[in-house]
């Protein structure tokens, strides 16, 4: 099974995206409808949708879709992780499509934001029932994800996008260092995804992304690691499948019997999917 283990889904609103800059290619509807015949040319059998507003409503908008499209078979929703009331917030999503949440981090202008006590207990509820948390995180972050992870404790945990890289800028360091560190954790897993548009939108070539995507391999393994096509934000810069073709063309000449792992298998345990349902 090839599973696109990071994609979102949204009716535009501007007031709701206003991180989507108006009259862009993505300033418009994204709904399952544009996102079947994407999969059928790229031979992807199923996906996991990713939220993209910070609204109790998107999770059952997403689990919505995942009801009338049966490609989709995860969901990371969101919570607020905060929330005094946390656990029963919870408890009362029971669809078991619903995989884990994510919180968009890289917005809150606080750098120790992942470590503050009411996130972390968030956090850790989540991890406690059995649900995957999805790392989005700004570069100066990055340096707090081993405290956050370790008073966290337990848990399944995946870093969107490798922690975006400036490959437009050639971007190295520092990022490297941290990213280094976070893959000590065998728990945490990382998404091959959104680097594309961390590139130079209008002349970025497969060679200024190889040597991030080499660099990832090195560190997590072809066993952490996990492709999602961040679509329909990769329109920006490329087309979902010269997205899936970038990472299957690097993968199948440099790791060919990790492809399986890295197109679905991977995706499999980090998010605990049933793939029998």
């Amino acid at each position: 099974m090839r599973i696109d283990a990071h994609h979102h889904l949204w009716r535009y609103e501007p007031e709701a995206f206003g991180w989507i800059e108006p009259g862009s290619p993505i300033a418009k509807d994204f709904l399952v409808d544009r996102l079947a015949p994407e999969l059928a040319s790229a031979g992807i059998d199923a996906t996991i949708a990713v939220q993209a507003r910070q609204n109790p409503d998107e999770t059952r908008f997403l689990l919505e879709a995942a009801q009338s499209n049966p490609a989709i078979i995860g969901v990371v929703g969101w919570v607020d992780l905060r929330a005094p009331d946390i656990d029963v917030l919870l408890e009362a999503d029971t669809n078991p499509s619903l995989m884990g949440y994510r919180h968009v981090a890289q917005d809150e202008a606080d750098p120790d934001f992942l470590i503050g006590d009411s996130f972390v207990a968030g956090v850790r509820a989540v991890a406690q029932r059995g649900l995957t948390y999805d790392l989005l995180i700004s570069h100066a972050q990055m340096p707090t994800v081993p405290r956050f992870i370790d008073r966290v404790g337990e848990g399944r945990f995946v870093l969107d996008h490798a922690a975006k890289p400036n490959i437009a800028a050639g971007e190295w360091q520092p990022w490297a260092d941290h990213l280094a560190r976070m893959a000590q954790y065998p728990h945490l897993w990382c998404k091959v995804s959104g680097l594309v548009t961390e590139a130079d939108h209008k002349d970025w070539r497969p060679y200024d992304i190889e040597r991030y995507l080499s660099y990832l391999v090195e560190l997590f393994g072809p066993d952490r690691l996990i492709w999602g096509s961040d679509w329909p934000v990769c329109l920006l810069a490329a087309s979902y499948a010269q997205v899936a073709d970038l990472v299957a063309d690097f993968v199948g000449r440099h790791w060919p019997d990790a492809a399986s792992d890295i197109f679905g298998g991977n995706a499999v345990r980090a998010y605990a999917l049933d793939i029998t349902r």
